[in-house]
């Protein structure tokens, strides 16, 4: 019998890979649920909502209650909502983050000069004019926030930008870094994921592909961690890795998590 009362999934790179499932994921979803763990799908993509993955793994025989998912846009959306009301903030990202954050009330502006906080994330149509008016929205000491980290995203044939990249940019011509990344692996995501699961972080297995966002959400929170190897990660990298980033386990790929359980 394991002694995870719960799980926290990444989606992609360990439950999928662009639109594919990866290989006997559902062999490691059957054995999460037969040791009686909760589950808690929590993506960085900020581009979806809770909806998203339950209509993707629908097909695939895969059953997702919304209210078990988490994504950097709706920890944003839910963190802006509640410290930021009636600020108008200023959206570095695109359509889809946008409708996220305005179900959740959190008032935008397009104008950079009337920007009262400024949030970062990914955006297909990023460019010199949206960082010159980065630049203008970043004034002063106008909170700077990030949805996630994650310079790269994987897709079918590779890897694509991603908002960690653009964050950079952003940082680079305002001179200081995000106060804040709002998703993985940040305290307020953290949190969270505790208020959805309701347990002890110490009866908690986190599972991703990602070291500096998956393993150390669960590091800094005090959870299990387990890496696996069918996403951005390899055995390379794990060679290069600090204590901060460090996995408890490391599988092949979530079809094996059985071995922990």
């Amino acid at each position: 019998m394991t002694d995870y009362e719960a799980v926290i999934l990444d989606v992609d790179g360990t439950i999928v890979r662009g639109e594919a499932l990866l290989p006997a994921v559902t062999d490691g979803l059957r054995a999460l649920e037969a040791a009686g763990c909760s589950r808690l799908l929590f993506s960085n993509n900020p581009t979806r909502g809770a909806d998203h993955y339950g209509e993707k793994l629908a097909p695939h025989g895969i059953d997702v209650d919304p209210n078990a998912v988490l994504t950097s846009a709706t920890v944003s959306a839910e963190y802006l909502a509640a410290t930021h009301p009636n600020e108008r903030v200023y959206l570095v990202g695109g359509e889809r983050l946008e409708a996220i954050l305005a179900d959740a009330a959190v008032e935008l502006t397009t104008d950079p000069d009337a920007a009262e906080v400024v949030l970062g994330s990914f955006d297909r149509d990023f460019s010199f004019g949206t960082l010159w008016e980065s630049l203008r929205a970043l004034k002063g000491n106008v909170p700077f926030y990030g949805t996630d980290p994650d310079a790269t995203i994987p897709i079918d044939d590779g890897e694509i930008p991603g908002s960690g990249a653009i964050l950079a940019a952003m940082a680079a011509v305002a001179g200081r870094e995000a106060d804040a990344i709002l998703g993985k692996p940040s305290s307020i995501s953290a949190a969270a994921a505790m208020d959805r699961l309701d347990t002890d972080p110490r009866n908690v297995l986190v599972v991703g592909d990602r070291l500096n966002t998956d393993i150390e959400l669960g590091n800094r929170a005090g959870m299990e961690t387990a890496l696996v190897l069918t996403g951005v990660t390899d055995r390379a990298d794990l060679a290069e890795t600090d204590a901060d980033t460090e996995p408890d386990h490391v599988l092949e790929s979530l079809a094996a998590v059985d071995t922990l359980l």
